[in-house]
């Protein structure tokens, strides 16, 4: 039994993917904060763009997949837009999968 911890959150979140981009939402730099307090989660994330039609989508698969793991007691994810999302927030494994140097 793994243990819920912030770390095991953002492993959880790389099963989340944007639609419209073959990589997951940790990757491409769209999850800002997790938080893990006595089984709730909270999740601070944005999109690639605040007009995205994908992100209540995105952001209810990401619910979705959290509230699947063991000891969550209740999940918020809150799309936040400040910082805005940059290209300069994916991480390196995001920039191999998508072919950027």
């Amino acid at each position: 039994m793994a243990e819920l911890t912030v770390e095991s959150v953002q492993e959880a979140l790389k099963e989340v993917y944007d639609p419209e981009i073959p990589v997951n939402i940790v990757d491409l730099g769209l999850v800002y904060n997790v938080s893990v307090e006595n089984g709730e989660v909270a999740v601070d994330m944005t999109l690639t763009a605040q007009g995205c039609g994908m992100g209540p989508y995105i952001a209810q698969q990401a619910e979705w997949r959290i509230a699947e793991m063991e000891d969550v007691e209740d999940v918020t994810v809150n799309l936040v837009w400040d910082p805005p999302w940059s290209p300069e927030s994916i991480t390196e494994d995001g920039k191999r999968l998508l072919g950027i140097d």
